[in-house]
This record gives structure tokens, C-alpha cells and sequence, in this order.
């Protein structure tokens, strides 16, 4: 096997209440990547379409993740990788946890899978590192591993996968502008009150909770962020009127995906799922505001292969 051609989902992570440690895998919003064996030695990026992103291994999250996976192991060969952008950066949808996780996986793939997908999740967090300033993991693990993820521990870096229930649905509306992680995240507060921090800690309890059990109306009580939220909400046009809307019409619940200015919501039902993402298109339209919308399922699988030779 010399090539292989994959799907990298996008991600929501954050799920409101768990900030750097919960995320959740989209079924049929993602890139496209291959990545083949070379005679020359090291990473090479050789192609991106849909995104103006650089071509440098060191300024590419793709190239860094790959090279951190290759800094692990000797390996007798390079490797090429073309990337095909359909998640815009600074979405909040995971982009460049697409981009990192697609490339460490395929690398993985070609070399026989030495490392377990838990495994390559700390390389693919080098390139979250680049992009954002800080090397987290509610992205690249449930590109990974699929399902939600619970990121337990960084250090030593702990993950919990967990399966979604059945009828779960996410509709996510992207306002066309662009929000850099680093930038949401320059703006939260460092310190935070205990009554706050107390209210956190049982949502995510909740929400974890809920997605075991299955129970629905649970993850929804659960999707309420006292922390960050708050702060981050005013960067995203029309945000509280999207969220009231998405309750009126059945969503569980609603809040940022991963530092915005996407916003999601979680449905029991792919019918109520669609009805949100029309009721969040009218807001948007009467904005005059351009967006993009997508309704998924949750992808339990995580990176699918769609060719190999």
C-alpha cells in the first residue's frame, strides 16, 4: 500500500459545558486528503485546494502533526500530502484538526498502523498547536476516535470515547466570518468563580451522563456553559436569537462550536434536526447575513479510507 485517499470529519468541541474536553464527530462535513509513500525521506505538502493555507511542512498543521508522528518512529521512507479544504478555517467546525488528524492517520495507514487512534492523537495536537497557541484535544479526538470524546487528563493524556445515542442529530449555521481560535481564546478570563466552576462541573457530569444513559431531555439541561459562553457569545452575530430559536423548535440544545462563530445545536431526531437548521436560516436571512448549514448525524467511526492503492 502506497496511497491512501481519506475523509476527515469535522468536529464540534467544547459541546458548551466542556471546554478543551469534550467534542463530538460530524458524519458528512469534512476534507479530503492523500497521502502516499515517497523515496525522499521527511513530509511534503503538495497541494491544497479550497484554502489559501501555506505549503511549508513547518507552517502547515498537517505537516507538523506528521512530522511529530515521525519523530517517534524510523521510518525508511517520506511522505506527500495533498489536502482538499470543504471545512473553512476559522469556522469552528475543526478545520485544522481535520487537516492534523487526516494526515497523521493516513502516515499511520501506510506504515501498517504502529500507533492505536488513541495513540495518534498527541501528534495530531502539535498541529492544533500551531494553529491556536494551545495543543488541545476536543477536536482531533473525535476526528480520531469517533463518537464524543472526553478528554479526562492532558497530562498524562487521558481520552474516553463514548458512543452517541441513536437518534442523535447536530445542526451547525456558519456565519460567513472568520474567527481565529487564537483570538476567542485571547479574550477569556484566566480566573473564574467557584460558583461557576461548581455549575460547569455538573453539566459536563450531566452531559457524560446523558449521552450513556440516553437520555435525551439530560443532554439538554446539560448543553448550558457558565464560562465561556458568556464572553465569547458577543462576537457572533444574531447568537442569542439562534439559540432561542433552536430551543422553540425542538433542539435539545444550542451554544458555540468550539471558539465560533459556528453555532450548533443537538436534536432528538433528524426531522427536528432539520427543522432547527430552517428556523436558524431564517434568522440569518433576514440578517442578510451569508452562512452555511449542515445537519449530521453523529459519525461514530471518526476518519473514513475511500481509496487505497
Amino acid at each position: 500500500m502506497n496511497e491512501i485517499k481519506l475523509f476527515s470529519p469535522a468536529t464540534i468541541a467544547n459541546l458548551s459545558c466542556g471546554f478543551d474536553v469534550l467534542g463530538v464527530c460530524l458524519d458528512n462535513v469534512g476534507d479530503e486528503m492523500i497521502v502516499r509513500k515517497s523515496d525522499v525521506k521527511g513530509v511534503r505538502i503538495t497541494k491544497i485546494v479550497g484554502a489559501d493555507l501555506p505549503l511549508e511542512t513547518e507552517k502547515n498543521v498537517s505537516g507538523v502533526a506528521a512530522l511529530a508522528l515521525l519523530d517517534e518512529m524510523e521510518a525508511d521512507c517520506g511522505f506527500e500530502i495533498e489536502i482538499y479544504k470543504k471545512i473553512k478555517a476559522g469556522s469552528g467546525i475543526g478545520s485544522s484538526a481535520a487537516s492534523s488528524a487526516g494526515a497523521v492517520f493516513g502516515i499511520n495507514a501506510l506504515l501498517g498502523n504502529p500507533f492505536s487512534a488513541a495513540a495518534l492523537v498527541k501528534f495530531a495536537m502539535q498541529g492544533e498547536k500551531l494553529a491556536s497557541g494551545s495543543a488541545h484535544a476536543d477536536n482531533v479526538a473525535p476526528a480520531l476516535l469517533g463518537g464524543f470524546t472526553l478528554v479526562r487528563s492532558y497530562d498524562p493524556l487521558d481520552i474516553i470515547r463514548i458512543e452517541s445515542p441513536p437518534e442523535l442529530y447536530a445542526t451547525v449555521i456558519h456565519p460567513q466570518i472568520e474567527l481565529k481560535t487564537s483570538d476567542a481564546r485571547s479574550v477569556l478570563k484566566q480566573n473564574i468563580s467557584l460558583k461557576s466552576a461548581i455549575a460547569q462541573w455538573g453539566n459536563v457530569g450531566g452531559l457524560v451522563a446523558g449521552l450513556y444513559t440516553k437520555d435525551y431531555d439530560l443532554i439538554g439541561r446539560s448543553l448550558h456553559d457558565e464560562i465561556v459562553e458568556p464572553i465569547r457569545s458577543v462576537l457572533i452575530p444574531g447568537f442569542d436569537r439562534i439559540k432561542k430559536t433552536a430551543k422553540e423548535n425542538g433542539a435539545l440544545g444550542s451554544g458555540i462550536s468550539g471558539s465560533g462563530p459556528s453555532i450548533f445545536a443537538l436534536s432528538k431526531g433528524k426531522e427536528t434536526a432539520e427543522k432547527v437548521a430552517g428556523a436558524m436560516c431564517k434568522i440569518y436571512d433576514e440578517m442578510k447575513l451569508p452562512y452555511e448549514i449542515h445537519v449530521s448525524k453523529i459519525n461514530d467511526n471518526g476518519i473514513k479510507v475511500l481509496a487505497l492503492k
